[in-house]
């Protein structure tokens, strides 16, 4: 599924394991969680600012543009603005 919405709705999506067990006790999860806090907030604060964000406009008018298509030199996916 991940494969199918970067390259389909231009959404990355990532999986992450915190465990060797598949279906942990419900016990379990509060330690599983303060085992693991730390590193989750330090991935999430390093990658929330990696990529481009922000407005295509028009460069007369200023208005939005929908469904613009951006393209990167050196990289094979191009990705659509929303509306």
């Amino acid at each position: 599924m991940q494969d199918y919405n970067y390259v389909w709705a231009d959404s990355f999506e990532i999986t992450l394991e915190l465990s060797c067990c598949k279906y942990p006790l419900s016990s379990e999860l509060q330690q599983e969680w303060e085992n693991n806090q730390e590193a989750l907030l330090a991935f999430i604060e390093k990658v929330v600012h990696i990529g481009v964000k922000g407005f295509v406009k028009d460069a007369i008018t200023g208005a939005g543009l929908g469904n613009a298509t951006i393209a990167v030199a050196g990289i094979s996916h191009n990705i659509k603005t929303g509306k």
